[in-house]
Order: C-alpha cells, then sequence, then structure tokens
C-alpha cells in the first residue's frame, strides 16, 4: 500500500504560552515541528508527506524548520481556521496522487516513535482506519459547574486517543466530505461515516504538548531515550598534475591537483567515513570498493549522499559535522562558506550545524611539504 502522511500544525497553541506557536517552540535545540516531520517523513513506510500550516506561518515554518528537514519528500500547504479545515486543506493536496491510505497526524506530538506508525499501517492492511490509544487507567469523575465531584464514570472500554490516525484514502475522503460538522478527532469523522477503526497500541511517549509543563516533560523523555553516536574519518590524498582541488565539493584553483580513484575529495571522503563510523557500518571502501572501476573519477558526493541515505534508513538524524582541512595551500579560509553550503545542499543539514575550517602543520610531514593534503571529521547522529 502507499501511505501518505498529514500532519496539522495551523494551531496557535496559546495555552502553551511563550512568543511562537508551540510547534515553532524548541524542543532539545530543534523546532517541535522538525520533530513530527522526521518521524513520519523519514518512516519506511510513508512515501509522502504533507505538512499544514497557519496562513501567517509560512515565513517561520521557512527560518525555523525547513533548513531542519533537508529534502525529505515534504509539500508545505497552508491550512484553515479550523483542524476540520486543515485537514481537508491537506487531504486536497494529495487529491490525484496515487495514494491508499492516509496518516494524519498532531505537528505537537514530537516523540511519536517508529512502532506506533508501524502498528496503524500494518493495521490498514485489514481495517477501513487505525488509530493507537492507551487503556484508561485512572479513575474518571463527573464534575458539576462548581467543581464539586457528581459521579464516577467506568473506565471499562476507555481509551486515550494518540495520533497518527490512519484510514483508507479514498473513503476518508468521502467521509470528511461529507462531515459537516467540526471534528477534532479524525476516528470521530471515520465512525460517524460507518467506517471500522482498529485501535492499535498507543505509547507513553507519544504526548501532545499543550501546558508549559508538557515541554519539560517530554526534554525529559527525549533525553532518556535519545541515541547519540559519534563516528570520525581521516583521509590523505597525494599531489599530482592538474590545476584545482575538489573540497567539500567545491572546485579551488591550485598548481596540482589530488591523486585519487574518484574526485579524490579528500575532505568529503573523512566526512563520509565519519558518517559510516557513527552507524558502525564500515568506511567507504566497503561500499565503494576502488577496485570496482565504476567509481573511477566518480563525485565524492554519491559516497557522502549514500552515508546520509544510511543514517536516515536507520532513523538517526545528522545533529553536527565538523571538517578540519590540513595544508599549507590552498587557501582554505576564503572558500569555507562556499563549502558549507555545498555540504548543507547534499546532506540536507542545516549550514549552521556544519563548520570547515583549516589549518597548517607547520610546514612538518608530507603536508608540511606540500606533497598533498590531510583532512579529518566529526559527525554527531542522534535518534530518539
Amino acid at each position: 500500500m502507499e501511505h501518505a502522511a498529514i500532519i496539522v500544525a495551523a494551531g496557535r497553541g496559546v495555552r502553551a504560552g511563550g512568543d511562537l506557536p508551540k510547534q515553532y517552540q524548541l524542543l532539545g535545540g530543534t523546532p517541535v515541528l522538525v520533530w513530527s516531520i522526521r518521524a513520519l517523513a523519514l518512516h519506511p513506510g510513508i512515501g509522502q508527506t504533507i505538512v499544514v500550516i497557519g496562513t501567517d506561518d509560512q515565513a517561520v515554518f521557512d527560518d525555523l524548520v525547513a533548513p531542519h528537514v533537508g529534502d525529505v519528500n515534504m509539500t508545505c500547504v497552508i491550512g484553515g481556521a479550523t483542524r476540520s479545515d486543515s485537514v481537508h486543506c491537506g487531504l486536497q493536496a494529495l487529491a490525484g496522487r496515487k495514494i491508499d491510505a492516509v496518516l494524519i497526524h498532531d505537528g505537537a506530538r514530537p516523540l511519536v516513535g517508529a512502532e506506533t506508525i508501524s502498528a496503524v499501517t500494518d493495521a490498514l492492511k485489514t481495517h477501513d482506519g487505525a488509530a493507537p490509544g492507551l487503556a484508561v487507567s485512572d479513575t474518571l469523575w463527573h464534575g458539576d459547574d462548581g467543581g464539586q465531584a457528581t459521579g464516577i464514570q467506568p473506565r471499562d472500554g476507555l481509551y486515550r486517543a494518540q495520533t497518527p490516525q490512519g484510514f483508507r484514502f479514498d473513503a476518508f475522503v468521502k467521509a470528511h466530505t461529507a462531515h459537516a460538522e467540526h471534528a477534532t478527532d479524525d476516528v470521530q469523522v471515520a465512525l460517524n461515516a460507518g467506517l471500522s477503526v482498529h485501535i492499535t497500541p498507543g505509547s507513553a511517549r507519544n504526548i501532545k504538548l499543550t501546558q508549559p509543563e508538557d515541554f519539560a516533560r517530554a526534554a525529559q523523555l527525549l533525553g532518556q531515550h535519545m541515541d547519540i553516536r559519534t563516528g570520525q574519518g581521516f583521509d590523505v590524498h597525494r599531489f599530482t598534475h592538474g590545476s584545482q582541488v575538489i573540497l567539500c565539493g567545491v572546485p579551488v584553483a591550485h598548481s596540482a591537483a589530488l591523486s585519487g580513484h574518484s574526485d579524490a575529495d579528500v575532505a568529503m571522503h573523512a566526512l563520509t567515513d565519519a558518517i559510516y563510523g557513527a552507524l558502525a557500518a564500515g568506511d567507504i571502501g566497503r561500499h565503494f570498493p576502488p577496485s570496482d572501476d565504476q567509481w573511477k573519477n566518480a563525485a565524492s558526493s554519491i559516497f557522502l549522499k549514500h552515508a546520509v541515505e544510511l543514517a536516515r534508513a536507520r532513523r538517526y538524524r545528522i545533529t553536527n559535522m565538523d571538517i578540519t582541512i590540513i595544508c599549507e595551500h590552498p587557501k582554505i579560509t576564503p572558500h569555507a562558506g562556499a563549502m558549507c553550503t555545498s555540504l548543507a545542499t547534499i546532506t540536507g543539514v542545516a549550514p549552521d550545524r556544519i563548520s570547515v575550517k583549516a589549518t597548517t602543520s607547520e610546514r612538518l610531514g608530507f603536508a608540511g611539504r606540500g606533497e598533498g593534503i590531510a583532512a579529518m571529521a566529526l559527525a554527531t547522529l542522534a535518534r530518539p
């Protein structure tokens, strides 16, 4: 089945406080909405993702969110005045595409896990709809307007609703079109249309950020389960005849070129190995053997993109990349900005998380004698 996701993020979230809507506030140093987008868009079962934002939020989305989600298959559309209106806008954006099922997720649920998403997509193979829920364990009271307890509500068969809530696409579009009333929950729309909805296992981590204290709880949960890895890479290439070197994908004029099986981008090779190292996935030679002629004179961006895609497939995000180029010549500093931009374009990592710098070896060793260029890199990866 071909699954799409709609992430609803057009609300104001005033109860959360702050100068920005809650979906743009920071959680673990990253906007809340970024976590939600990564969770859905990078899930192997989701083919395309629609993010629905507020009428006045395009600039803040472009500034705070877009740089952190890279080249994921995502479309951003403007929502409506209510949640139902925003879901409708998301469904319209998917019209005409080959979609079998759609998952609708609250942008303010940043800690949804892959297992929760997978349970929904799996259930949609045999049901009209599926949604995660947690059985209610607390005693429930009825109360009057004055705050007085008036009775007990039996909790048998009661669940706390979570998202993403998934549905067969065509059936849900018809149900949503026919539902004239405002709905805060998409399962309500499906049930009113007579669709069957299977309850899949929810997660205590999959909280919705509503009050200021929810951010503190989410940060604690994020810290408890964050898988952080660091890898290092080192590479050396000797000079040969030529008129330029390629460093971080940027041609730099020089009196020599670098010798190598590929384009000999020593800095990009070091960075690629750093990412592979963080994943415990070997090095470039394992994935692209120099004995294979198909990689002769290949652009090193091919290797780096492979490492990045491997990280994403394992649900890691690259939080930082730091490259040091070691040589006497050419001068690196005038080109460092362009190198950061090049790496950001290739990896989808925000430029402010990429560092390219240079040093000399004080004329010591092969680099000091002008025989070649060395580079070392560090990459930090994280997975919630």
